[in-house]
C-alpha cells in the first residue's frame, strides 16, 4: 500500500489552496502543452500548495481512447513541478474516475507518476450501490492515498448519504475529503460522518463549494459524538474556483487563516468578500445554466490574462451560456481587488517560456 509523505500529510492539514489543473488546448482542439505547462508554473508562482489534474476541470474527455490526454497532462505537470525544484511542500492530486478496474488503472498511473493522492469520484456511478461504491474506495486505496470527493449532480456526481461517508472515513488510507454537493445539508453529512470516525483527526476537509469558499473556511464544526464534543474545521480548498485569479485565492486562504489565529481581518469584512467572491463564481461557473458553461467561464478569465489563447474545450458544443460574457465583464469589472491581472502580466513571459 502506498503511504502519504509525513511532510504532505502535514502540509495537507495545515490548509492548501489547491486550484483544479484546466486543460489548454488550440484552436484545433489538440493540447496546446506550452500553455499547459505555463498554467502549472502560474498554480505554483501564484504560491499555490498544490494543483489537482485529470479533474473535472481538466476535462473528463481526457481519458476518451480517441483523445489519449490523461497520461500527457498528468505528467507534465509533474515535470513542472519537479522543474520548479521547490523547498516546500507541493500536494500533487490527480483525479480518478470509472468503474473499479479503469479506476484502480489511473491510481497506478498516478503513483507512478509521483502523485501523492488521488482524488476519487462517483461520478458516472449513479447506478451503483453504496456498498459497492465503498468495495471500490477499499480496492483503490490499496494503490494510492485517497482524497475524497463529493461531486454534485449537476456536474456529473450524485447524492451521496451520511452512512457512505461514515464507512468511507474508515478506510485507512483515507486522508482527505472535498465537499462540493453545494448544499449545506449534504456538506453537512460529510462533516458528521467525519467527526464520528475513530480516524476523524486523520482526515482534512477541504471545501469544493464554490458558492460558500469563505463561510466554508471561518466555520468550526462541533458537533456532539459519543458523550462529548468533536470540533472540526474545513481548513483549505480544492477548487475549480481557485484555477483563475489563483495568488489572490492564496492570500484569501493566509488571511481566513490569519483571521482565526489572532481575528484579523474581521470575520465580517471576509463574509463580505466571500459573497463578492460567490458573485464572482456564479458569472464563472453560471449555475443559471446548470454550471454548463462553468469550464469555458474558467477558459475566459484565463484567456483574457493571457495564459489561454482561447476558451476551446474537448467537446465544441461547451461553450459559454447566453448573457454569460456579460457577467464575466460585470464581475471583473466590480471587483478589482480579486484578480491577479497584474501579477500575471509582470511574470506571463515566464510562464510561457519554451
Amino acid at each position: 500500500m502506498n503511504l502519504l509523505d509525513k511532510e504532505i500529510k502535514l502540509a495537507l492539514h495545515d490548509g492548501l489552496a489547491i486550484p483544479a489543473h484546466p486543460l489548454a488546448l488550440d484552436a484545433g482542439r489538440k493540447l496546446d502543452e506550452r500553455r499547459q505547462r505555463g498554467l502549472t508554473r502560474y498554480y505554483i508562482a501564484s504560491g499555490a500548495g498544490g494543483v489537482a489534474v485529470g479533474v473535472h476541470s481538466t476535462q473528463f474527455e481526457i481519458r476518451d481512447k480517441k483523445i489519449g490526454l490523461l497520461e500527457p497532462v498528468l505528467r507534465i505537470a509533474m515535470e513542472e513541478i519537479h522543474a520548479a525544484q521547490l523547498s516546500r511542500p507541493f500536494v500533487k492530486v490527480a483525479g480518478i474516475v470509472g468503474p473499479t478496474d479503469q479506476a484502480i488503472a489511473e491510481a497506478q498511473l498516478a503513483a507512478s507518476l509521483g502523485y501523492d493522492l488521488g482524488l476519487l469520484s462517483a461520478g458516472g456511478l449513479g447506478h451503483w450501490s453504496e456498498s459497492d461504491l465503498i468495495k471500490r474506495a477499499e480496492r483503490v486505496a490499496e494503490y494510492i492515498p485517497l482524497f475524497g470527493f463529493y461531486l454534485q449532480p449537476s456536474a456529473g456526481g450524485r447524492l451521496l448519504s451520511h452512512s457512505f461517508w461514515r464507512d468511507f472515513a474508515d478506510i485507512p488510507n483515507v486522508h482527505a475529503i472535498k465537499m462540493a454537493p453545494f448544499n449545506r445539508y449534504q456538506s453537512l453529512d460529510v462533516i458528521r460522518a467525519v467527526l464520528s470516525a475513530d480516524r476523524f483527526e486523520d482526515i482534512a476537509l477541504y471545501t469544493g463549494n464554490d458558492d460558500n469558499i469563505v463561510a466554508d473556511l471561518l466555520t468550526t464544526y462541533r458537533l456532539w459524538v459519543n458523550g462529548r464534543y468533536r470540533e472540526k474545521q474545513i481548513v483549505g480548498g480544492l477548487l475549480g474556483h481557485w484555477a483563475v485569479w489563483t495568488q489572490k485565492a492564496v492570500e484569501l486562504l493566509e488571511d481566513i487563516k490569519r483571521c482565526k489565529l489572532v481575528g484579523s481581518p474581521s470575520v465580517s469584512e471576509l463574509l463580505t468578500l466571500g459573497v463578492q467572491v460567490t458573485d464572482v463564481n456564479a458569472a464563472i461557473f453560471d449555475p443559471h445554466h446548470q454550471f454548463h458553461g462553468c469550464i469555458p467561464g474558467i477558459h475566459e478569465i484565463l484567456r483574457r490574462q493571457g495564459l489561454l489563447e482561447g476558451r476551446w474545450c474537448l467537446n465544441p458544443s461547451e461553450e459559454l451560456s447566453p448573457g454569460q460574457m456579460e457577467e464575466i465583464d460585470r464581475v471583473c469589472r466590480d471587483y478589482p481587488h480579486l484578480s491577479d491581472d497584474d501579477f500575471v502580466r509582470q511574470y506571463l513571459e515566464k510562464f510561457l517560456a519554451e
